[in-house]
């Protein structure tokens, strides 16, 4: 079950968190002003600041947001149902892992940028290709971990569906899917990460859309404070991201029951 932290190791994670941001904030600081970088590569905080400022009030940014985020979004959707159907049948079915698992793993393995010129024959250079990358690098993940997850399974749940007749469906609704709730909560946390990544490559490689395309405008006109401002809204996209799928998959459900077992 989830143990929850004393208030006193929590203020005390708490202030280790931001005296670390302090001393990171003083470094770039420094660094932007020690004179060992050309003028402009570090920008100070402050110039950041006003950029980002600016930014929250640009329309055409939130354009390129909110293409982002869909394309994010729809591919993370894409992939984890995806990845959990692969993962289910990857570990629930022996010949099926052994044959396909490997060959999945190798594919993991390899940088999905290399699959963006097929991507980009098949759906264009639109919203498709980004959506389509970004569900291929949730998909690999997400099987993996639940093939995994799959074969950790105490057999004695499984001895019990057996036992009560249960169907295919019911089994992988009242055994399977709540005894990995684990797996699937670390899947769906790297695989929104690696999709944001997915999605932002193929925005910087061919794009006239999306946050990744707009840093990159700002990075050829030498805007630096605009293209680190972009680069902290994509930061804080993924970091609520992950911290919003860790909490909803933390919520009470049938899996304590099996933990506390």
């Amino acid at each position: 079950m989830t143990q929850t932290l004393p208030p006193t190791l929590i203020s005390r994670v708490m202030l280790y968190r931001v005296t670390a941001a302090l001393v990171l904030l003083g470094l770039w600081e420094a660094a932007g002003a020690s004179g060992l970088f050309f003028k402009g590569v570090l920008p100070s905080t402050l110039l950041i600041g006003k950029s980002f400022l600016r930014l929250m009030g640009d329309t055409l940014f939130w354009s390129h947001f909110n293409v982002t985020l869909f394309e994010i979004l729809s591919g993370f959707a894409i992939g984890s149902t995806l990845g959990i159907i692969a993962g289910l049948a990857l570990g629930m079915n022996r010949y099926a892992g052994h044959v396909l698992e490997p060959v999945v793993e190798y594919l993991a393995a390899t940088p999905k940028v290399v699959f963006l010129p097929i991507l980009l024959i098949l759906f264009g250079i639109g919203v498709g290709s980004k959506i389509s990358l970004a569900a291929l690098s949730c998909f690999f993940p997400m099987s993996l971990s639940l093939a995994a997850g799959v074969r950790g399974i105490k057999p004695m749940f499984l001895r019990v569906g057996q036992t009560l007749n249960l169907t295919l469906l019911q089994r992988i609704r009242m055994i399977y899917l709540p005894a990995l709730v684990p797996p699937i909560s670390t899947g769906l946390r790297l695989g929104f990460g690696i999709a944001t990544v997915g999605s932002l490559l193929s925005e910087i490689k061919l794009s006239n859309k999306g946050l990744g395309h707009a840093a990159m405008q700002a990075y050829a006109r030498f805007d630096i404070p605009t293209m680190m401002a972009i680069l902290i809204v994509i930061f804080a996209l993924a970091g609520i991201g992950n911290m919003l799928i860790g909490r909803i998959v933390r919520l009470p459900g049938p899996h304590t029951r099996h933990n506390a077992n």
